[in-house]
């Protein structure tokens, strides 16, 4: 399984971005995909995440009503639409996919990574 991410830049704040994540390999929709993200200094939280069977999404409190995590199968590729950004976004972003529907938020429960895509929100 290999994911790719991609779809980072700098906006100001208030501005929107859209996030790709290109799985290849997966052999199953028992999975769930996430997104996590880093901030210098800081360790990885978790975003959003959402289930490949059923389409259930997850949200950190902070991202809530901003972002919105999405899938196409067919296209294998889950998407973050990221709005109203602030400065406190900036981070690289990272998305990753476990075998299993349950959406975890921990990075260590997620086996395959992306190689992360900065964002940065200016004031």
């Amino acid at each position: 399984v290999q994911l790719q991410a991609s779809g980072g830049g700098s906006v100001q704040a208030g501005g929107s971005l859209r996030l790709s994540c290109v799985v290849s390999g997966r052999t199953s929709n028992d999975a769930a995909t996430a997104w996590f993200r880093q901030a210098p200094g800081k360790e990885r939280e978790f975003v959003a995440g959402v289930r490949w069977s059923g389409g259930n999404t997850y949200y950190t409190d902070s991202v809530k009503g901003r972002f919105t995590v999405s899938k196409v199968s067919a296209k294998n590729t889950v998407y973050l639409q990221m709005n109203s950004l602030k400065p406190e976004d900036t981070a690289v972003y990272y998305c990753a996919l476990r075998w299993g529907s349950t959406v975890h938020y921990t990075s260590d429960r997620y086996t395959y990574w992306g190689q992360g895509t900065l964002v940065t929100v200016s004031s």
